[in-house]
């Protein structure tokens, strides 16, 4: 019997959907169960696939939580990533950061970076992963954002874009990852208001 129709679109087609329901599955156990809790097992068994099919696409449950966290934002992957600049960069980045806490803030969401933050903590190569495939890609559009405001005088020129990042989300991280007060959108505000203030243009000698 001929296996050619194994390597035809409809494999394909059966391949993404598997793709898809296990990403799906990762996220919902994720959301439902301590993390520790969630195996490749239980995640193959929601996902009506077998537990050799996820082993076949990734090496460890680790790699399949980060694939379902970069999975979200698969729509907007064939777009180059832009933080807006409408020439009000205060304006601006308070969109930015308010997006940002409210993302943090989303139950769904927070149980999937948890997972995720805690696996990078342990597995160097997930880490060297996520900082190449998303965390990188956003610093550049971030900094981008930033360079565009120095050139236009609403920045300091002499200002370091890492030092301005650093200052900008640390805090927000801090309490996120420390489950202090709430991420709200005046919280953002403040940080954005902060970090303006702190990295003013200078109008006066040294």
């Amino acid at each position: 019997m001929s296996h050619e129709n194994e390597k035809g679109p409809d494999h394909s087609r059966r391949k993404e959907r598997s793709r898809q329901a296990i990403l799906a599955a990762t996220r919902a156990l994720v959301a439902e169960e301590a993390y520790d809790k969630v195996t490749v097992e239980a995640i193959a068994a929601r996902a009506g696939v077998g537990k050799q099919t996820i082993y076949r696409r990734w090496p460890s449950k680790s790699a399949v939580v980060f694939a379902a966290l970069l999975a979200l934002s698969e729509d907007a992957d064939d777009q180059s990533v832009a933080l807006p600049d409408t020439g009000d960069l205060g304006a601006d980045l308070k969109l930015v950061m308010r997006a940002t806490a409210e993302e943090f803030a989303d139950p769904a969401f927070d149980r999937l970076i948890r997972a995720l933050t805690t696996e990078i903590a342990h597995d160097a190569a997930l880490a060297a992963e996520y900082r190449e495939r998303l965390a990188q890609p956003l610093e550049k559009a971030k900094k981008a954002r930033l360079r565009s405001a120095q050139e236009a005088g609403q920045l300091d020129a002499g200002a370091d874009l890492d030092l301005v990042l650093d200052v900008l989300y640390a805090p927000l991280f801090q309490r996120w990852l420390h489950r202090g007060a709430p991420l709200t959108a005046a919280y953002a505000d403040s940080l954005v208001d902060a970090t303006l203030r702190a990295f003013a243009p200078r109008t006066g000698a040294p």
